[in-house]
C-alpha cells in the first residue's frame, strides 16, 4: 500500500521560510514525477512545483525565485523549500507522486498526501 506522508507546515511571518517534506512509503515500487500543489479556501488546487525523476523542475510563476523543489530518491522523499513567504502563500499544501507498484501496476498511478497547512501572517 503506497502512502504519502507530509510534514513541515505551520505558521510563519511574512518574509520567513518553511520547508515541507513528503515521504513515499510502501514496498517494491518506482516513483516517476513528484510535485506540490496548494489549495486556498474557496479556490481550486493549483500546481506549485513539480520535479521529474531526472531532476527537471517546473514552478508556478507566483513562486519562481522563492520556492525550490528537490528530491532524495534514496529516501523516496520530495521537499519544498519556501523562502520569502507572503500572506498569499497561505493554503493547504499537498504533495503527489506518480508511483508504480512493481507486482501490481502496469502504469504509474497518482497518489496524494493528506495535506499540511501553511499560514503566513502579515
Amino acid at each position: 500500500q503506497v502512502q504519502l506522508v507530509e510534514s513541515g507546515g505551520g505558521l510563519v511571518q511574512a518574509g520567513g521560510s518553511l520547508r515541507l517534506s513528503c515521504a513515499v512509503s510502501g514496498s517494491s515500487f518506482s516513483i516517476n514525477a513528484m510535485g506540490w500543489y496548494r489549495q486556498a479556501p474557496g479556490k481550486q488546487r493549483d500546481l506549485v512545483a513539480r520535479i521529474t525523476s531526472g531532476g527537471g523542475t517546473t514552478y508556478a510563476d507566483s513562486v519562481k525565485g522563492r520556492f525550490t523543489i528537490s528530491r532524495d530518491n534514496a529516501k523516496n522523499t520530495v521537499y519544498l523549500q519556501m523562502d520569502t513567504l507572503k500572506p498569499e502563500d497561505t493554503a493547504v499544501y499537498y504533495c503527489n507522486a506518480e508511483v508504480r507498484s512493481w507486482f501490481v501496476d502496469t502504469t504509474y498511478n497518482t497518489y496524494w498526501g493528506q495535506g499540511t497547512q501553511v499560514t503566513v501572517s502579515s
